[in-house]
């Protein structure tokens, strides 16, 4: 089975850990990453100079920061649209379970 493989062709900061991203398909989108920035890699890009220093890596054609983090660009290109709203809905839940007990 084979799948696209796709390479981001430039970006630009959008807002608070936003960025509009556009490939080489035509495709562009714009992702707000806070929801993803966990975990030992990423969650250091929630200091915001930190995460507005991404730049694009010449060899791979994906999004990269200074501390090696780095998202494939199929990630990227298939970001679903409202995981911010999921993720928010994921970490809420625990708490209104607890509020109806």
């Amino acid at each position: 089975m084979s799948h696209p493989i796709y390479q981001v062709k430039s970006f630009e900061i959008a807002g608070a850990y936003t960025l509009h991203v556009r490939f080489d398909d035509g495709t562009a989108r714009t992702i707000n990453f806070l929801p993803a920035l966990h975990g030992e890699l990423f969650e250091p890009l929630r200091e915001l100079r930190l995460f507005n220093q991404v730049s694009l890596d010449p060899e791979v054609k994906t999004l990269v920061w200074p501390n090696g983090a780095d998202f494939d660009p199929a990630t990227l290109h298939d970001w679903p649209p409202d995981a911010a709203v999921n993720y928010e809905s994921r970490q809420m839940e625990p708490s209104i379970v607890r509020e109806k007990k």
